[in-house]
């Protein structure tokens, strides 16, 4: 059995027999969460599909509902290029439909309800299309209807390919660009949010983009993605440093909500993947915590949520680890705020109605 990534890739492999060294029971149990931020996919060696998200959503934790975001899955073959990511909204919502109607079946039944997975549906609308992005984005709202929340646009960019940490390849500066900002100011009449995720060493980018556009809502994602690879490895202090210093200007626009979460990711530059068994979540939280900790002090609890960032974080650590950790970090925080930080927010900003 493998105990180390074998390949360099941006993802860290996950690696099921490595993850089964070490269990954990869930902290918290009742503690009512929506996982705002998962992936569904049919990669290559990387099959994560809805029955495998319903099988970490009952591992142990209350976890009520779930945001899909966009990972450039399930793609129409046919048909304008425009429209293509659509393939990903109407198969997302398919998986929506059938657990929300489980759901309604257990209450029915007097049973617990079950999780909704795919509550809320983060899609891809390339909005370099500019004005013709209106369009697209209406049709995704008509193939998930009450559904569909917001669309991301990663625009992860660095000259270094040793310090990129994402499958995304986009071109430099996309959230400065005059036409994407076309399609961008579309989004808000629909009421329709933006994820961004970006590295720490563009985060002025988006703070322009939410200057310039203050009514409409920006979730960043992976609280900001600091380096800890490539050039930025062996320098965490001075990345946390000028990371600290972009979040808290960030932290002024109250346009803006970030994630907690994706620091199981292989560009955070941490080692727990390279060890003989997986980490626990007391481990897993003292590297995590600095993090964490100065996001909800810039932007308070009411404009954070946590995040499993599954498959891509189960390279780390298995789905009740994961949730035990940010548990951990999140202990010293009073109930009000708790609530806030693992349900209400998510439940506020993507416009979630499920009973906690």
């Amino acid at each position: 059995m493998s105990t180390a990534p074998q390949a360099v890739s941006p993802h860290l492999p996950v690696r099921p027999e490595w993850l089964a060294l070490h269990a954990e029971a869930a902290l918290e149990p009742d503690l009512p969460i929506i996982d705002a931020h998962h992936h569904i996919w049919d990669h290559a060696h990387n099959r994560y599909l809805h029955e495998d998200v319903r099988a970490d959503v009952s591992a142990g934790h209350r976890i009520v509902a779930t945001v899909f975001a966009e990972c450039s899955a399930m793609y129409r073959t046919e048909g304008p290029a425009a429209l293509a990511s659509l393939g990903e909204t109407e198969y997302v919502n398919r998986v929506a439909e059938d657990s929300a109607s489980a759901c309604a079946q257990a209450l029915a039944g007097g049973k617990p309800a079950s999780c909704r997975i795919a509550a809320g549906i983060v899609g891809n609308v390339n909005l370099l299309l500019g004005d013709e992005a209106g369009a697209v984005l209406d049709a995704h709202l008509q193939a998930a209807p009450g559904r569909f929340k917001g669309i991301r646009n990663s625009s992860v960019y660095h000259p270094d390919p040793t310090a990129r940490g994402s499958l995304a390849n986009p071109p430099q500066g996309l959230l400065l660009d005059a036409q994407f900002r076309r399609g961008f100011a579309h989004l808000a009449s629909r009421g329709l949010s933006f994820d961004a995720w970006m590295y720490h060493t563009q985060l002025a980018d988006v703070i322009d983009l939410a200057e310039t556009y203050p009514g409409t809502t920006i979730i960043l994602n992976h609280v900001g993605g600091p380096i800890g690879i490539g050039p930025y490895a062996g320098h965490r202090d001075e990345v946390f440093g000028e990371w600290q210093a972009s979040i808290k200007k960030l932290a002024r626009c109250e346009n803006v909500i970030v994630k907690l979460g994706g620091m199981g990711m292989r560009v955070f530059g941490f080692d727990f993947a390279d060890k003989p068994a997986p980490p626990d979540s007391a481990a897993l939280a003292q590297a995590w915590a600095p993090y964490v900790n100065a996001c909800i002090e810039a932007f308070g609890p009411q404009r954070c949520m946590f995040q499993s960032n599954f498959p891509v974080d189960k390279g780390t650590c298995s789905y009740v680890v994961i949730w035990n950790a940010f548990k951990r970090i999140a202990a010293a925080y009073p109930p009000a705020e708790k609530q806030a930080l693992f349900y209400e927010t998510a439940a506020r900003v993507y416009r979630i109605g499920v009973t906690s």
